[in-house]
C-alpha cells in the first residue's frame, strides 16, 4: 500500500496505523471506520460488534463518479472530484460526532491511475486531514478476497471484484488467497471503446490472459462490487425470488445468461426502480453484463455467488489473529447478539446442551445452525408478545450475517418463529418457505418447539434443567427432571413438551 510520504506508525499495521485486535482472545470490535474511495462511489462504513463478524454500525455511500471520462482524459472527473471531497469532509465530521478513532481511507483504480491522483490526495489531506492510502490492483484483489474469507472462512474458487475503472481476480483455496490479478475491465474504462465488436474482443482477450495466469478453478465464482450486485437484483426480479438478501445469493451459469438477456430486453428506466438500482448504476449495468457473460464463459464456474463483503471487510480480516480467523462468523455474531440483547446471556449454551440429544445424528454443519438458534432464542424478547415470532424471523433473514446460506437463513428464522408460535400457516413469510424442503420445514418446527419447551425450564446452570432423551427407534421422548426443574414443569411446560412430542410423532415419559 502507498500512503504517501508520511507513513509513520503505519508500516507494520497497514493503513489503520494501530492494532484493531488486542490479541487472539479479542471478542468485540469498537467502532472502526473505513472509507473506500472508488472510481464510481465513495463509501463510509463503521464497524462494530463481534470481532469475527462485525456489524455495520453506520454505512453511507455517495455515487461521486471520480473515474467518469477517465478513458478520454486520463484525469479524475472534475465534478466527481468535487463531490468526493465534499463526501470526505462529511465523513470526517461524522467520525468526530461518533467520538471514534481516526478514519482509515483507501483509494483504488481511479486515483491510482489518474494523472491528477496525487494532487487529489494532497487536496484531501489539506482540506480534511484524511490521508488516502492508494492501493495497487493486486493489493485490491487480495483485500477483496480477504473480505470474502470473512464471510466464507473455507472459500474455494475465484473472487472477482469489479469497480468502476478496474476488475480484479484472486484465487482462494480452502481459505487461503493465491494469485491476484488486475485489469482495466471496469465499465467506466470500457465506455471509451464505443465499437461493440472491438469491446467484446478486448474483454475476451483480457479475460483469457487472466485465466491463463490465475489457473483453472471451476468450483465457485464470488462476485464483489456494486455492478455485480445490481445484476443479482435483476436476477431476483426475473425469478421472483422471495428473499431479498444479496450476500450469499447464488446463480448458475444458466441464470446469468437468462438475466443478461432479460436486462437487454427491458427498459432500464423501469427495471432500475423495480430492483432498487440507481440511474447512475444502471448506466453501467449493460457493460458489466458484457464482462460477466464472458467471465462465466471463460471460467466455467460450478456456481456464482454474490458477496456482500469486499475491500473494507478485507482490511479488518488483514489484522485478525489466526485464532480469531478460525472462529465461526455465524456463531460469533450470535454470541454477540445474545450478550447484548438476551435476558439471560449464556443460557443459549445451556439450552443447546439440553436439546442436543434430538439432533445427535445431524451432521456438524447443520448442528451449528441449531447452536445459532439457541443463542438467538431470546434476543427479541422486547418485542410485543403477539409479534415476537415475526420479529425473530425478520431479524435472522435480514441481518448482516456471514457463514449463512439463504436456505440456512430461512431455516433458522423458521425455527425461531416456532420458538414463539406453534403454527407457521397464515404468516407473511410463507413465500420464503419455498426455499426449504419438507424435511427442513419439519426439522425447523421441531427445533423451535424444543427451544420453546427448554426455555420454560430457565436456569443459568444446565445441570439444574434436567436431561432430555430421544429414542427414535422406540419413538420415545423422555425428560428426566432435576430437583429444581420439577417445580418449573407446570401446565404450560407440560403442554409444550407434548407439542414437541407430537411433532416427533413420539410417546412421552417423565421421570
Amino acid at each position: 500500500m502507498d500512503g504517501g510520504t508520511d507513513t509513520a506508525g503505519g508500516d507494520d499495521l497497514g493503513p489503520f496505523g494501530r492494532a484493531l485486535f488486542d490479541g487472539p482472545g479479542t471478542q468485540w470490535l469498537k467502532r472502526v471506520g473505513v472509507v473506500d474511495v472508488g472510481s464510481n462511489s465513495v463509501r463510509l462504513v463503521i464497524f462494530d460488534g463481534a470481532a469475527r463478524s462485525p456489524a455495520y454500525f453506520y454505512n453511507e455511500k455517495i455515487m461521486a463518479g471520480l473515474g467518469a471520462g477517465f478513458g478520454e482524459t486520463g484525469r479524475l472527473n472534475p465534478e466527481g472530484r468535487r463531490r468526493a471531497l465534499e463526501a470526505l469532509r462529511r465523513f470526517q465530521l461524522l467520525a468526530e460526532d461518533f467520538r471514534m478513532a481516526p478514519l482509515t481511507a483507501v483509494a483504488t483504480a481511479a486515483v491510482r491511475n489518474a494523472e491528477d491522483g496525487p494532487d487529489f490526495c494532497a487536496e484531501v489531506l489539506r482540506e480534511t486531514g484524511l490521508r488516502l492510502w492508494v492501493i495497487d490492483g493486486e493489493e485490491e484483489a487480495r483485500l477483496s478476497a480477504q473480505g470474502v474469507l470473512l464471510g466464507w472462512p473455507e472459500a474455494t474458487g475465484i473472487v472477482c471484484d469489479m469497480g468502476g475503472s478496474s476488475m480484479e481476480l484472486a484465487s482462494v483455496t480452502d481459505g487461503v488467497v493465491g494469485a491476484c490479478l488486475t485489469s482495466p475491465l471496469g465499465p467506466l474504462q470500457l465506455q471509451g471503446i464505443e465499437d461493440r465488436a472491438a469491446r467484446a474482443a478486448h474483454i475476451r482477450t483480457t479475460l483469457r490472459k487472466m485465466h491463463g495466469r490465475i489457473g483453472a478453478q471451476q468450483d465457485r465464482l464470488y462476485l464483489v462490487g456494486g455492478s455485480w450486485r445490481a445484476i443479482a437484483r435483476h436476477d431476483m426480479a426475473r425469478r421472483d425470488y422471495p428473499l431479498q438478501v444479496l450476500h450469499e445469493y447464488r446463480m448458475t451459469a444458466g441464470d446469468v445468461a437468462a438475466t443478461i438477456d432479460w436486462i437487454g430486453r427491458h427498459d432500464p428506466a423501469k427495471t432500475g426502480p423495480l430492483t432498487g438500482t440507481s440511474s447512475s448504476r444502471m448506466a453501467l449495468v449493460p457493460l458489466a453484463c458484457e464482462v460477466l457473460a464472458e467471465l462465466v464463459e471463460t471460467l466455467a464456474p460450478r456456481e456464482v455467488a454474490i458477496s456482500g463483503y469486499g475491500i473494507r471487510e478485507g482490511m479488518l480480516y488483514e489484522q485478525m489473529p489466526d485464532e480469531l480467523r478460525r472462529r465461526d462468523p455465524l456463531i460469533e455474531a450470535c454470541r454477540h447478539a445474545e450478550k447484548k440483547d438476551s435476558r439471560h446471556p449464556g443460557f443459549g449454551r445451556s439450552l443447546y446442551k439440553f436439546i442436543r440429544p434430538l439432533f445427535a445424528d445431524m451432521p456438524a454443519p447443520r448442528r451449528r445452525i441449531v447452536k445459532a438458534a439457541c443463542l438467538l432464542h431470546d434476543v427479541s424478547w422486547r418485542a410485543h408478545p403477539d409479534y415476537r415470532h415475526e420479529v425473530c424471523f425478520d431479524y435472522v433473514t435480514r441481518a448482516s450475517l456471514g457463514g449463512l446460506t439463504h436456505r440456512q437463513r430461512v431455516f433458522l428464522g423458521l425455527a425461531l418463529l416456532h420458538r414463539y408460535k406453534n403454527s407457521r400457516t397464515g404468516t407473511r413469510f410463507e413465500p420464503l418457505f419455498s426455499l426449504l424442503s419438507e424435511d427442513d420445514l419439519q426439522m425447523a418446527e421441531m427445533l423451535g418447539k424444543a427451544m420453546r419447551f427448554g426455555a420454560m425450564l430457565t436456569s443459568e446452570l444446565d445441570e439444574k434443567i434436567g436431561t432430555l432423551t430421544w429414542k427414535p427407534e422406540e419413538r420415545l421422548l423422555e425428560i428426566r427432571l432435576g430437583e429444581r426443574a420439577r417445580g418449573l414443569f407446570g401446565e404450560v411446560a407440560q403442554s409444550r413438551f407434548q407439542s414437541l412430542a407430537a411433532t416427533l410423532g413420539a410417546e412421552t415419559r417423565v421421570s
